[in-house]
């Protein structure tokens, strides 16, 4: 008697998860950065939990989904709150010397950098996703700004765009979860024409020969 094959349950799109945890704490974070709260405990926790914990965890499920994007994006993000939260963190327990504006402002370029790479690699995927990750890179950049130039105004103006950026991240997670649950389009995500996703797929596949 045959021994019957295994039938594998389809998994669970972990985006969402991550998405939320990315944009609540992102908002969060930028509400501080506008200037209409000083950063406290619940934003630290914020970022180590959800948005750093949480990403690190949505990062891990996109690994088993054989989810490239999705693992550099949430994994790298997760470990972006975490170091940002040690950042702030570690010199009020005596551990280190508080970073001074200038490095800061490297390092947040560099998340910049990174953040450009993953808009270009976002352009195969629905608009709405494209909005995230062209509105953080724009963020990043404008903290280094801020934080190279010691300007508060271009510190606010980081903070309302941060707001967006966020809000952006929200959204892409709830439209997810509920053109799914419905079956049908409740909230527009923007997704791209057969043939743009075909004419990218040909660039890649050149590329790649190249």
């Amino acid at each position: 008697m045959s021994t019957p094959l295994p039938v594998s349950q389809p998994l669970a799109n972990p985006a969402p998860l991550g998405l939320m945890g990315f944009g609540m704490t992102t908002i969060l974070l930028n509400i501080h950065n506008a200037g209409f709260f000083p950063i406290d405990a619940m934003i630290l926790a914020m970022g180590i939990f959800y948005g750093g914990i949480g990403q690190v965890i949505v990062g891990m499920m996109c690994f088993k989904r054989g989810d490239t994007f999705g693992t550099t994006a949430f994994t790298s993000y997760g470990l972006f709150w975490l170091t940002l939260v040690g950042l702030l963190v570690m010199p009020e327990m005596g551990i280190s010397q508080a970073s001074p504006a200038s490095f800061m402002g490297w390092y947040l370029g560099l998340w910049g950098v990174f953040t450009a790479f993953m808009f270009v690699g976002s352009l195969r995927y629905p608009r709405a996703k494209q909005v995230v990750f062209g509105s953080l890179t724009i963020l990043f950049f404008l903290l280094a700004a801020r934080d190279f130039t010691g300007s508060a105004l271009i510190g606010t103006i980081a903070g309302f765009e941060g707001i967006f950026c966020g809000a952006s991240a929200i959204y892409f997670a709830m439209a997810q979860v509920l053109n799914a649950e419905y079956g049908r389009v409740i909230l527009p995500v923007g997704e791209l024409k057969q043939s743009q996703v075909v004419s990218v797929a040909d660039t890649n596949e050149t590329l790649k020969a190249a």
